[in-house]
This record gives structure tokens, C-alpha cells and sequence, in this order.
């Protein structure tokens, strides 16, 4: 089988390029399919008579899925090599495709979808493996700057083209576009990536853990999803999250214990990395949060297609493709906490100026305020990536890159379930209290049901129906309203996130002051 080295030989220098360009192809197949299904949730509901809560599935049983097998990966790699392994995993993925095109009804969808995650969890840290593998340690931001291009470039795009798609055919077809990509992947990794390093017997698989992590992520998410319909104090949800405490206990306890652990726990004695995975988390939780609401508010609010919610995004997703590849190259040369601070304060001000949105916010303004966001993450993600594992002795990078995957992916799957809790929440309570103000003693709230009462008049509308009509439209004006408020305090706490994210980063940069080389 083909080592690393052999490669090098065959190839020269130029074999690091080779294996970027396969590890981007391949990541870029799996994350597509991270956002580009979310725009076709209300036509997949309308086609199956299905309410928000089961479609909701769609997204959780991804995220949950995707989670769970970023810790594989270490295991994956000395069982049966990266390429082996990245080949089956886009088998896996283009399998879980095919059968979401094909789906009959909600459940064979949401299988195909964990079916999707799964495989799309062991690329990525895969993808990362390699790079710190191929390349030497003050090469390593710059790499990580440009593999980050299709990380994050991907679910950018995604959106608009899964827009396109539907427009132009149906929702089935979003699930499609991955394949042809996971095709080059696997063609490309056949070429360039190595085979597995040891030939004696396969390592065992932690199957407690596996076990005990799935089902912390999935009661956790589900009650996290179903707890405003049903309650945060009822029985269901009470139930659910204390499964969810007594598994992860049970998977810590597990973890310590096991001779072949899934999750090294001895990572978080290296402080600079527990600084950098708390860093990751809050970083997940704000990105794939703000990635949430902004979509959802243009659509919801001011109207917008999922076509045109997706084009909003594609700006930043260019301005990505240019400060990676810088962002990278200068986390080879400056400390990693200046970038990350950096990063986060520029993140934290788009979520501040985001928070000012309304419906009359020119759509150029928030594709603006989205792409000041996108630089802010372009400075942050190489030098946390690359931050992070160079801190670790080399036989727990591929621990350590599955764990800072896993960790930013729950940070994510967290970010976005709380704020859509919160959202609605906090536009129940602007409802409540926009509508304790309408009354007759409200000089605004009786000039509104002149007017429109007068307008309805003059349509043609009979007197009785007049009134009717004018406090019909005063409680849309509220309900929009009360949701744009929502909206506000969502991106507050977005910018909130991120503030408070500096706190561990500038305990990661004290750590990085006497780093531990590979």
C-alpha cells in the first residue's frame, strides 16, 4: 500500500497540492449537503403532509449523525488507511444521496439524511489528518486556509444552487448534486491519498462509546427541538434530557476506562487545546446560528425566495475564497490569539450591525453586513484549525482533529436548536407586549385603523367588515414586528457569543506563548 512517503516520491513536492485538491473535492461533496437541503424543508413537507417538527428531522438527524462519526475517524484511519477510508465514506454519502432522491416518504428521507451525516463526519477530519501529515509545521495555516475555502465556500453556495434547483425541478434533485463531486473524490483518492500505515491486526471499535454518544446527541437535540411545542417542564422533555445527562456521564466514565477509547480525554490536559475546543464550540454555535437566521429573516420577513436568500450568501462565500488562503499564510507567522481575537471582534460587529435589521433593510446591505461577517471567519478558522493540533504530540493529532471537528459540529447542532428556541420565545413575549399597547387611549394604534379602515372603504369594502378588516392588518403589523424584535435579540446574542469568546482565547494565546512542538 501506498505510504505517505511513497507518494512523496512518486509525486515530489508537487503531491501536496495533489492531496489538498482531494481532500477539498471530497469535503466539498459531503458539507454541500450540510445546508443545501434546508431550502427544500417546506417543499419536502408539502409533499408528504408533514408538520415543522418531524421536518425539523431533516437538519437534527444530520447534524447528529455528522457529530457522532467525527470521532471515528482516528479509529477508521489505523483500521483501514485514509484512502480506504475516505472511499467508503463517500460510498456511504452517495448511497445516502441516492436513496434521499428515491425516498417515498419522511422516514426513508430521514434515514437517508443520517445515512448523509454520518459519512460526511469522517471526511472532514480526515481531510485534516492529512494536511498536517503532507505538510510542514510553518506551512500548516496556509494549507488550512485553503481547505477552508471548501468548508465553509460550500454551505455558502449551497443554499442558492438548492434554490435553483427546486425552481427549476424539484426538491429531489437538491440531494443529487453531491454525487458527482463524491465521484471525482473517490477517483482522486485512489490517486493520491495513503493506504493504511500498520500491517498487523485491526483495531477494536469503541462500540460503548458510539453507542452512548449517539444517544446523548439524539435525546439532547430532539428535546431541545420538541421542547417549546411540548413544554420545557413536561414529562417527555424532562425525560429526554436527563437520558441525555445520564449518557454523556456515562460516555465520559466510559472513556476513562476503556482500553481503546473513541475520545483521548487526555487532549484537555493540553491547555491551549481545551482553549482552542472551547474557542471551536462557540465559534460553531455563532456561525451556524447567524448561518440560521439570516436566511430564515429575509424569507420570513421581508419576503424573499429561497433562491434570492441563497444569492445573499454568495457574496461571502467569494470574499471567503480570497482571505483564506492570506489568513492562512499569516497564521504561520503570527500568534494564533491575535487572529482569533481579531476574528472574533470582526464577527461580533457584522452580528451588531445585523441586529439593526428590518424589513425595509436593503438586500445589499445585508448581503454586506453577512460578508464583514465571513471575514471575520475567514481570520479566525485557519488559526484555530492549525492552532489547535499543533499543540498536541503527534500521536493525538488524529484524535485531537476528530475532537475539535466534534466539538465545533455540537457547538453548531446547539447554536442553531437554542436559537430557534429563543426566537420564538422572545417573539411571543414582543408579541404580548406590543399588543398590551394597542388601545383606544393609543393615538398611533386608532390613526392605523382609520386609515386602513378608510383604504378599505374606498376599495369597495362593506361598513361592517370595515373595522374587522383594519384590526386583521394591526395584528399582522404586530406579528411582524414582534418577530423582527426576535430577530434583533437573536443577533445581540450572537455578538454576545463572540465577546465572550475572547476570554478563551486569550487564555490560548497565553498557552501558545511556550507551545509544544510536533
Amino acid at each position: 500500500m501506498s505510504s505517505i512517503e511513497g507518494l512523496f516520491d512518486r509525486y515530489g513536492p508537487s503531491y501536496r497540492w495533489f492531496a489538498t485538491g482531494t481532500v477539498m473535492v471530497a469535503t466539498i461533496a459531503v458539507v454541500l449537503s450540510t445546508t443545501i437541503v434546508n431550502v427544500a424543508i417546506p417543499d419536502v413537507m408539502g409533499a408528504f403532509g408533514i408538520s415543522q417538527v418531524q421536518a425539523q428531522w431533516l437538519s437534527t438527524g444530520f447534524l447528529a449523525a455528522m457529530t457522532a462519526t467525527m470521532l471515528v475517524t482516528d479509529w477508521a484511519d489505523r483500521a483501514f488507511g485514509q484512502r480506504a477510508t475516505m472511499v467508503g465514506a463517500l460510498v456511504i454519502f452517495m448511497a445516502g444521496s441516492v436513496l434521499g432522491g428515491i425516498a417515498p416518504n419522511e422516514t426513508v428521507l430521514t434515514i437517508a439524511r443520517v445515512i448523509q451525516g454520518a459519512a460526511a463526519g469522517v471526511v472532514q477530519p480526515l481531510a485534516m489528518i492529512l494536511l498536517f501529515q503532507v505538510f510542514p509545521p510553518d506551512q500548516r495555516g496556509a494549507a488550512m486556509g485553503i481547505f477552508g475555502i471548501g468548508v465553509v465556500l460550500a454551505p455558502a453556495l449551497g443554499p442558492w444552487i438548492g434554490g435553483l434547483l427546486i425552481d427549476a425541478f424539484t426538491w429531489r434533485y437538491v440531494f443529487y448534486l453531491g454525487i458527482p463531486f463524491a465521484i471525482v473524490g473517490i477517483l482522486l483518492a485512489n490517486l493520491f491519498l495513503p493506504g493504511r500505515k500498520d500491517g498487523g491486526p485491526r483495531p477494536a471499535f469503541d462500540w460503548g462509546g458510539m453507542v452512548l454518544l449517539c444517544m446523548f446527541l439524539a435525546t439532547l437535540l430532539n428535546a431541545l427541538t420538541n421542547a417549546q411545542r411540548l413544554g420545557w417542564s413536561s414529562d417527555p422533555i424532562l425525560f429526554q434530557f436527563a437520558i441525555a445527562v445520564a449518557a454523556l456521564a456515562g460516555f465520559i466514565w466510559w472513556e476513562m476506562t476503556t482500553g481503546k477509547p473513541m475520545l483521548d480525554l487526555r487532549l484537555f490536559a493540553n491547555l491551549p487545546f481545551s482553549s482552542a475546543s472551547l474557542v471551536a464550540f462557540i465559534m460553531g454555535a455563532g456561525l451556524f446560528g447567524s448561518t440560521y437566521l439570516v436566511p430564515l429573516f429575509v424569507q420570513t420577513i421581508q419576503g424573499l425566495t429561497p433562491t434570492q436568500a441563497g444569492l445573499m450568501l454568495m457574496p461571502s462565500g467569494f470574499v471567503l475564497v480570497v482571505i483564506f488562503p492570506i489568513a492562512g499564510r499569516l497564521s504561520d507567522k503570527v500568534p494564533a490569539g491575535y487572529l482569533i481575537g481579531a476574528g472574533m471582534l470582526i464577527f461580533a460587529w457584522s452580528s451588531w450591525l445585523t441586529a439593526s435589521v428590518s424589513v425595509d433593510t436593503a438586500f445589499w446591505t445585508l448581503a454586506w453586513w453577512t460578508v464583514i461577517s465571513r471575514i471575520g471567519l475567514g481570520l479566525l478558522f485557519p488559526s484555530l484549525t492549525a492552532g489547535s493540533l499543533k499543540v498536541l504530540p503527534r500521536e493525538l493529532v488524529a484524535q485531537g482533529s476528530g475532537a475539535i471537528n466534534f466539538i465545533r459540529q455540537l457547538g453548531g447542532a446547539f447554536g442553531v436548536n437554542l436559537l430557534a428556541v429563543f426566537l420564538e420565545r422572545r417573539t411571543v413575549y414582543h408579541s404580548d407586549a406590543l399588543t398590551a399597547t394597542q388601545t383606544s387611549h393609543n393615538p398611533a394604534t386608532m390613526d392605523l385603523l382609520q386609515t386602513v379602515a378608510g383604504l378599505a372603504k374606498a376599495s369597495g369594502l362593506p361598513d361592517y367588515q370595515q373595522l374587522p378588516a383594519a384590526i386583521q392588518f394591526l395584528g399582522q403589523v404586530i406579528a411582524i414586528q414582534a418577530n423582527t424584535l426576535a430577530f434583533h435579540d437573536g443577533f445581540l446574542i450572537v455578538t454576545l457569543v463572540f465577546l465572550i469568546a475572547l476570554v478563551p482565547t486569550w487564555m490560548l494565546h497565553r498557552a501558545h506563548r511556550k507551545p509544544r512542538g510536533i
